[in-house]
């Protein structure tokens, strides 16, 4: 589990059926096993390697993210290593499972931030995302300032901190990036879905036999 607060930027090589990833400095020593978020991408440490380390990944990994093709030119990354149960978590809940890519559509500078707009490659997600949401984007806690009717195009106010500690400064429109929707968000779809399992109940249950968008609304929950 990660908090999506970036704690270095390293690169990611590919080695054989590996990738090494560098430049975890910052927060090592690592240890064989450990888990670290590379672009939001959760990856186990496998072997030692310097400053980094080298990880497997699986061909479901590589078809949902950029690490392929990050890893072929040697690409920057974002670097958080795993939360423990003592930090603060000063972002959101991340767990490094990505969801589907995105693409950049927009990058404007203002004032004081910056406003960089996506686009849900895969739309299906954009049911995930509503305004003051919170989002990973290559790994990196964000707040959504705005969305479609649709959720699939969102935009995101950037502070000058986060721009210039993370690999955003580096994008350039038509860029893709790995997203990963709030987990809160599809466990209230899953439950607004199945209900309550066969068999369970509780106290509320003599009050509301399921749980349903009508219920929420009614008890003031949405």
């Amino acid at each position: 589990m990660f908090t999506g607060l970036v704690r270095a930027v390293g690169h990611v090589q590919k080695r054989s059926s590996r990738v090494l990833v560098d430049g975890c400095g910052p927060f090592g020593p690592l240890m064989l096993g450990d888990s670290v978020a590379v672009d939001g991408v959760c990856l186990t440490v496998a072997e030692l390697s310097g400053d980094g380390f080298l990880a497997d990944v699986s061909e479901e990994t590589l078809s949902r993210t950029t690490l392929g093709v990050k890893s072929d030119r040697g690409g920057a990354v974002n670097l958080e290593p795993a939360l423990r149960l003592s930090d603060r978590l000063g972002g959101h809940l991340v767990s490094g499972h990505v969801d589907a890519c995105g693409e950049v559509t927009a990058i404007e500078a203002l004032p004081q931030s910056w406003n960089l707009s996506l686009r849900w490659q895969d739309p299906r997600f954009g049911r995930y995302v509503c305004e003051k949401a919170s989002i990973a984007v290559d790994g990196i806690s964000l707040t959504v300032a705005r969305c479609s009717s649709d959720g699939v195009d969102f935009s995101l106010a950037v502070i000058p901190h986060t721009w210039s500690v993370t690999t955003l400064s580096r994008l350039a429109v038509g860029d893709q990036l790995n997203l990963e929707a709030d987990q809160l968000a599809r466990y209230a779809e899953k439950l607004l879905e199945t209900g309550p399992a066969a068999g369970m109940s509780t106290a509320s249950d003599t009050h509301q036999s399921d749980l349903s968008r009508d219920w929420l609304a009614a008890n003031g929950w949405i």
